[in-house]
Order: C-alpha cells, then structure tokens, then sequence
C-alpha cells in the first residue's frame, strides 16, 4: 500500500500497516474481538489456554487439543538452570529488566533454537508462555528474601502462577478472576510492543528477539505502566472520602490521571468492564473493599470532570491488589499475558512474511556548503 508520507499522522496514528486476522477492535463502539469472537464472549467462557490456542491456530480448541496444549504448557515451565542462577543475581533489578534479561536467556536453550518452521515457532511459543511467569514468580519471591516456589504440573495456567507467588494454592475466585484478566490482556492488535515484535520478526530474527523487542517496548510508562501508576494514585490518596478533592486538585494542576481515556477506545473500554466487574468480586471476597471502593468514586469524578472513561489498566489495578499481586509487578504481569498475542503475531507475520521498512517525511536543511575545518565558525 503507497501512501504519502506528508498526509500520515504522528506516531503512525490511522495509518494501516498490516493486514491480520488477530484482533479485530472498533473504538467507537467499544468492540474487541479475537479472531471472530467478542471479547465479552471470551472473559468468563475461555480459559486463558483456550484463548492462547485461539490466537494462535484461529479456532477454539477442541478438547484433545486443549489437553494437549495443557500438557505441553505444564512440563514447559521449570527453567534451566543457568537462567534461574541469573535470576538471583538480578534480584535487586526491576521486574521487567529481569523478564527482558532472561527471556533473552532463553534462547539458547531452547531445544528449537536456530529453528524458523511454523512448527517450532510454535513449541518456542509454549515454552515462552509456560516460563515467563516462573521467571516473574520467582524474581518476585528472590527480590523479597525468600526461596522460589517450583511450579507444578498439577495447577491451570493462572493458578500455577498465584501458587508460585505465595506458596499457597490460591482460592477458586482469584484462579477464576486472574484467568479472566489474562484473557483481557492477552491481545490487543497493533499496540507499541506488538509492532515492535512484528518489525523484528520480519527481519526474520528468532521468537525469542521478537519477544526481547516486544517486553523492552512495553516497560515504557507510556505502554505498560499504567496499571502500576493507577495503584499508585490510589495509595497516596488513600480514602474513599479524600477522591473527589484529591482529583479535583490534581485536575486543577494539569496533572494526567492514569488509568482513563485510550487513544483507540472513545467509549468504555470493553475489558475495563468486566475488571471492573472482577474488582468488584474480588473486594467481597477477600472483605478489603477500600481499592475498589476508591476506584468506582474515581471514575465517578473524572468522567463528571472530564468525560473520561476507564480503560483497562484502572480496574486491573484494584483486581491486582486484591489478589496479593504486588503493584511493582503489574507491567510485567501484562506481559505474562500478552505474550499469546505477540507470539501469535510473529507467527502470522512470518506466514507471509515482507521487511517491515517505512518511509519518513524529512524536515532538516537542504543544500548547505562544505566548509573545511579552520573556517568553521
């Protein structure tokens, strides 16, 4: 597709880059779909595994192949040893310099490295979505003082994770709730880290520099962060009662609110629904209702304020919380999840595969004169 470089918006805004059969999003509407189904279908029908099998083979598994994705995600989140040797060394380092680090780590024990078939792409893919969230579980509990939990084989996808936190096999409401928030997360189109795995993976590097690209992409505060500003927000205004004058003041000084507004999304953003939803749920659960209390009168006021919607990082903030996710994590935690998305990404960008290389519209000087050294002034 031509297009003139002088008609494009900054930071590629409406312009179309790709064709994908991934994720179809309308923001007028507040429509999220993966590949045909509507993310309100999804949040509390697909498990996380479902979704992943989803994204990457654009149909619902049937039951063999979801047993068989299950079994190969279970026996695929122990890390080699020399990764876990780096983790403690890293123990001081933040979340997602760590994930980057030992993503990277990854690569050369992968039993699949130096591998390009759709195939193995898609055993690195298991192997990646299996021991990211170890390596988060246990840089979590080293950064703490305390020893790593191993995983077991034993546990679902989310609830593996939980348990590799805390060492205590978590309720059925947070499995429930925390698989639900994976699947929200898990996939979000052409968003900042997915184009960047995509622009490596046309280089034709490996999965494993595509994914590095894409959690470098995502630690930006811009990106990732959000979720982790938001619960910082909360802290420091730390009562229900202190809300409206606290944003009104914060409003009156120019300051961004994080966690509303979406630069797609001009309505609620539909997974902030269902967050919200399971915020909800999880402040009965657990009898601390302080956070979601906090974040329903904050969307009261910034939409009375500014007409401002939530998008997907407010609520997940609270959920978080309420799940013993502490808030340091939460971009790291997205990436756990999103990594379906930006592997399934790199394989449909290799199935036909063109160099990712755009044009710039130039706007420096023209037709200057050399001038030797010594009269330069």
């Amino acid at each position: 597709m031509s297009q003139d470089p002088s008609t494009q918006g900054a930071g590629l805004a409406g312009v179309v880059v790709a064709d994908s059969s991934m994720c179809f999003i309308d923001g007028q509407k507040g429509e999220l779909v993966y590949r045909g189904y509507d993310i309100n279908e999804l949040a509390w029908k697909a498990s996380y595994e479902e979704t992943t099998y989803l994204l990457w083979n654009a149909e619902l598994p049937t039951r063999p192949q979801l047993d068989e994705l299950n079994a190969s995600l279970s026996t695929s989140r122990a890390l080699p040893a020399a990764v876990s040797d780096v983790l403690r060394t890293l123990r001081d380092a933040g979340s997602m310099e760590t994930m980057r680090t030992a993503v990277s780590l990854l690569s050369p024990f992968d039993p699949d490295t130096g591998g390009s078939s759709p195939e193995a792409n898609q055993r690195k893919a298991v192997r990646l979505t299996a021991t990211m969230t170890t390596i988060l579980a246990h840089h979590v509990r080293l950064s703490e003082g305390k020893d790593p939990v191993a995983p077991r084989t034993d546990l679902g996808h989310a609830a593996n994770f939980l348990y590799m936190l805390s060492g205590e096999e978590p309720s059925e409401t947070a499995v429930r709730s925390f698989d639900t928030a994976l699947v929200l997360h898990a996939e979000h189109g052409f968003n900042a880290s997915t184009f960047a795995a995509r622009v490596t993976a046309a280089t034709l590097s490996d999965l494993h520099s595509a994914i590095v690209s894409a959690i470098g992409t995502l630690k930006g505060p811009l990106h990732g962060g959000a979720n982790r500003a938001v619960m910082k927000t909360l802290e420091e205004i730390g009562d229900v009662a202190q809300v409206e004058g606290a944003i009104k003041k914060r409003l009156a000084r120019k300051e961004r609110i994080m966690g509303f507004g979406h630069r797609v999304y001009k309505t609620m953003d539909p997974r902030a629904i269902h967050l919200k939803k399971m915020a909800a749920g999880l402040a009965g659960d657990t009898g601390e209702r302080r956070w979601y209390e906090m974040s329903a009168r904050m969307e009261e006021v910034m939409m009375n304020e500014k007409g401002l919607y939530p998008n997907v990082d407010f609520y997940s903030a609270a959920a978080y919380r309420a799940l013993g996710i502490p808030a340091r994590i939460y971009p790291a935690v997205f990436a756990c999840s999103r990594i379906a998305g930006w592997t399934g990404h790199v394989m449909e960008q290799l199935a036909d595969n063109r160099l990712i290389r755009p044009r710039s519209r130039y706007i420096g000087a023209r037709g200057k004169t050399f001038q030797p050294l010594d009269r330069r002034k």
